[in-house]
């Protein structure tokens, strides 16, 4: 603000006003001049100077009034002069504030546009019909109309017509007033590529627009929807295996028993028996069911494998033979071998089944001829990688490619080719257990198994096998399961301990006629009492690994702590390498898997003896 003028001085001993006072005197001294004049006789004169005298007054009074005026005027001028700079600097003031603010919500509007534009989720604002107003660039890409207008779409006909009228209902109770729910799963399918997205969607009372909106929140899913079905699908597995483990062991003890009492038979029947072919009958389809449950038991990783150091390379060469007459003359096999592999430590008869069933595979997928390839490689890892539900740590692995150029596989059926059971042949063409013994041969080796299909081209199976970092052994030769030692009588008491009757019933049997004293257990409990109360020696104990309240283990330990020198032969359906933990400090512990036959029990048993 501008400061007032200071006030004039009213003081006594302010300046006398000369032309005032003139005026006033002219006036006073008026009639004593006349009345001079009339008596002294000067009266033209007093009249000639009065004229004088009232005049100076005037003049003086009418330069102080213009001079009053001009001070005055001037200050009002600097007054005025005053105002009009200080409007002027409010003016440039509300200008900037004008300009701040301009400046402000275009920085706001571009930050909003940014964020709404870049945000990682869909966003779309959506009138009360459901038709798409706005949308940023990930509900572009969501939708397929990265090139094509967002507007005057219906948000509806951008999915999939199976979840269509989900969307449109749940649009109408939230454009109705309605409460909104969870999100809602949908799936956008451009081209090939489907985008599942979970919806969220929130009601807008008004907008600048005027009316009611809705805005649509989409966060892409398809990823982990990925992981939840492979997930499910690898529990799934899981599952199955554990109950095809249950099932192979149940059986396991069946067809030992069966097998056993035909062996018993066969002991009483020769050749010649007109009762003989019968029986062969019920020990060869008996055999046919004991592979079924070790395909089963390969699945579910809980057979009996013999590892040994391997070269792919050489393997392959040996089979080679075989896959060819296996495939026929319609099919071209070509394998090719890469340099300096890696060795592996694998089962070689397990091995050797997984080409081949993935073999015979390649060749039901042809049915009108067409070329198999099967390429080795090896491959280094520097860094743990996921593919598919599998995690695969950093290292060195053997590949074995098997490609074929057959029809391809459904991809609704990718994941579930592994499974037990599972085949897309005709009803009586398989037993649905090939692809799911390659699975289970494959994870129990340490390995993994991916599969790559294509309609109409051709499938792709690849096995990543890991490299074994040692010296390849020269290992002795064994006795094939066809040769038979020529004697398998001995002498000695075996305490056998089997909670199954029949297999119980049967191994005694065999091991009498041997030659063996046996004496009988029907559980862990029993066996403790029969060593702690059998006055003669007990030279071995033959004992199944799973029975109930004391298992075939703990039995062991028990035993081992009264009678060290003890030895112990485990018979179980299901694999070596599930018990063998438990028993990882006690030594001198032999393994016979079932389903056995008389002449396997006896010459294991007479082996452990000597």
């Amino acid at each position: 603000m501008v400061a007032s003028p200071p006030a004039k001085s009213t003081s006594a001993f302010a300046a006398p006003d000369w032309g005032r006072l003139a005026v006033v005197a002219g006036l006073a001294i008026l009639p004593s001049l006349a009345l001079a004049a009339a008596d002294v006789g000067w009266p033209l004169v007093a009249l000639a100077l009065l004229p004088a005298i009232l005049a100076v007054g005037a003049t003086t009074l009418w330069i102080r009034s213009q001079r009053q005026c001009a001070g005055q005027a001037a200050e009002l001028a600097r007054i005025t002069a005053a105002g009009e700079q200080e409007r002027a600097v409010q003016r440039r003031q509300e200008t900037q504030l004008r300009q701040d603010h301009a400046r402000a919500l275009a920085r706001a509007e571009r930050s909003f546009e940014r964020f709404f534009e870049e945000a990682p989720f869909g966003i779309a604002l959506i009138d009360d019909k459901g038709g798409v107003l706005e949308g940023n660039r990930a509900f572009r890409n969501m939708a397929g109309l990265i090139d094509g207008p967002v507007a005057a779409r219906q948000l509806a006909e951008l999915l999939r017509s199976e979840d269509r009228r989900d969307l449109t209902g749940r649009l109408e109770r939230l454009a109705t007033g309605g409460a909104g729910s969870g999100p809602l799963d949908a799936r956008f399918k451009v081209g090939e590529r489907e985008t599942v997205v979970s919806i969220f969607a929130n009601r807008i009372e008004r907008d600048d627009l005027g009316g009611p909106r809705l805005i649509v929140y989409m966060l892409d899913t398809t990823d982990q929807k990925k992981l939840e079905t492979q997930f499910a699908q690898s529990q799934k597995m899981q599952a199955v295996g554990q109950l095809a483990g249950g099932i192979a062991h149940d059986f396991n003890n069946l067809l030992t028993a069966m097998i056993g009492f035909c062996d018993l038979l066969l002991q009483r029947h020769q050749p010649g028996d007109a009762s003989f072919a019968d029986i062969m009958q019920i020990k060869q389809n008996a055999n046919r069911a004991a592979n079924l449950v070790r395909q089963l038991l390969a699945f579910s990783r809980q057979q009996t494998l013999q590892p040994k150091v391997l070269d792919i390379t050489d393997a392959l060469t040996e089979l080679s033979h075989l896959l060819r007459r296996l495939i026929g003359a319609s099919i071209e096999l070509s394998i090719v071998h890469s340099r300096d592999l890696f060795l592996v430590r694998v089962d070689q008869g397990q091995l050797e089944q997984v080409i081949i069933n993935l073999a015979v595979n390649a060749r039901d997928a042809m049915q009108e001829g067409g070329q198999l390839t099967i390429r080795t490689r090896n491959e280094t890892r520097t860094q743990m990688e996921q593919r598919g539900s599998e995690i695969i740590p950093p290292g060195d692995f053997v590949v074995i490619e098997v490609q074929d150029t057959g029809t391809g596989i459904p991809p609704e059926n990718l994941q579930r080719i592994f499974e037990p059971f599972f085949s897309t042949k005709e009803v009586g063409s398989g037993t649905g257990l090939g692809l799911s013994t390659v699975y289970g041969i494959v994870k129990q080796t340490g390995g993994f198994v991916f599969v790559e299909s294509e309609l109409g081209k051709g499938t792709t199976f690849t096995i990543m096998l890991p490299r074994y970092h040692g010296t390849r052994e020269v290992e002795a030769t064994a006795a094939s399961g066809d040769e038979r030692k020529s004697d398998l009588t001995g002498v000695g008491t075996v305490l056998l301990v089997e909670d199954e009757d029949a297999v119980r019933l049967f191994g005694s049997r065999a091991l009498r006629n041997k030659g063996y004293k046996v004496v009988e257990a029907k559980s862990g409990d029993a066996a403790l009492e029969v060593l702690q109360n059998y006055n003669g020696t007990i030279d071995l104990m033959i004992t199944d690994i799973v029975m109930p309240q004391m298992d075939g283990t703990q039995l062991i330990k028990h035993v081992r702590e009264r009678m060290p020198e003890l030895k112990v032969i485990c018979i179980s359906g299901y694999a070596e390498e599930s018990f063998r933990k438990r028993l990882d400090t006690v030594e001198g512990v032999h393994f016979l898997p079932k389903p056995f036959s008389l002449d396997q029990l006896a010459g294991k048993v007479k082996d452990v003896m000597r």
